[in-house]
């Protein structure tokens, strides 16, 4: 690409979104958009978007993520996730664009117990994941230049997510109960980002070859897996001074034991073999990315008090 390419990213203000916003600074001209000025519910509005930036590149971060709620939102859940980017991906073939999404290990049902490849069928146990399902679905319908990453456990210095919901329940109670029997791995923001940019700047100079050799469906993830109780544990055990001198403790429960309206995979494991074949990327594992949020967030409270 001979220009700096124009890149729109969708769902900025995100924790994946804050995070792409940082890793394709220097990358061209970006125009970040959130939902507090358009509304990615409506197709119009998503076209409307698109077509006023003309974009080389867009980052589509945003995503209807309230697992629960979208049991009783079933509609806005796959507007969101599943029509806006239906809608995104028919744009980027007009333009001729590359269009990144980011999909969930959610599709799966968690019933496998080796990690889940791309070439494992989807059976979501909740509306979130048909929903997100669906949206890769229409992507991959639509076609172009796509790149669809599948994702889990979402984490970082900003937002909202459970490494910050732990510490600030860390710093409020002497103890938490944290379900035990559901495995996946933690994936920080800024290691998606990060990857992100790593393939998308080998795409710009054909490093990968043609579109067709690279356009698909791939599941980019720390690597390592840990449970929610684990995680929780090894968050506190790095964080003592994020909790104000405090050590919670932490005590494990069955799933069973908690009842949520969305049901939950018991495995969300994901490989990421299919990524690092084609793309020579492999993201840190899910401790050693942990330690860099961990340290984002002491720097900034470093900060924050001059």
């Amino acid at each position: 690409m001979s220009h700096r390419p124009r890149i729109l990213i969708v769902g900025c203000l995100g924790q994946v979104g804050l995070e792409l916003q940082r890793s394709f600074a220097e990358v061209g001209e970006i125009t970040a958009r959130d939902r507090d000025t358009f509304d990615l519910a409506e197709p119009d509005e998503v076209r409307s978007l698109v077509r006023s930036v003309s974009p080389d590149i867009i980052l589509n971060a945003a995503a209807y993520t309230a697992v629960d709620r979208a049991e009783s939102e079933p509609e806005i859940a796959r507007a969101v996730n599943a029509q806006a980017p239906a809608t995104l991906a028919e744009e980027a073939l007009r333009l001729g664009a590359l269009l990144v999404h980011y999909s969930t290990d959610y599709v799966f049902n968690g019933s496998k117990a080796d990690p889940w490849t791309e070439n494992d069928s989807p059976n979501p146990l909740n509306v979130y994941g048909a929903s997100k399902l669906a949206g890769e679905e229409a992507i991959r319908a639509v076609g172009g230049r796509f790149l669809i990453f599948r994702t889990s456990w979402v984490y970082g210095p900003h937002g909202n997510n459970f490494l910050l919901t732990m510490l600030r329940l860390g710093r409020e109670r002497d103890s938490l109960i944290v379900v035990d029997d559901q495995f996946g791995a933690p994936t920080s923001s800024i290691e998606l980002a990060n990857a992100t940019r790593a393939i998308v700047d080998g795409v710009l100079v054909g490093q990968f070859g043609s579109d067709s050799d690279w356009s698909g469906l791939y599941h980019m993830t720390c690597s390592g897996s840990v449970s929610w109780c684990d995680f929780a544990q090894a968050i506190f055990a790095r964080a003592t001074a994020l909790l104000n001198g405090k050590t919670p403790e932490v005590h494990p429960i069955l799933s069973s034991d908690y009842p949520t309206l969305a049901r939950r995979p018991k495995n969300s494991v994901l490989s990421n073999g299919k990524l690092n074949a084609r793309f020579g990327v492999s993201l840190a594992s899910w401790d050693t990315a942990l330690d860099e949020v961990i340290r984002k967030l002491s720097e900034s409270r470093e900060q924050s008090r001059g």
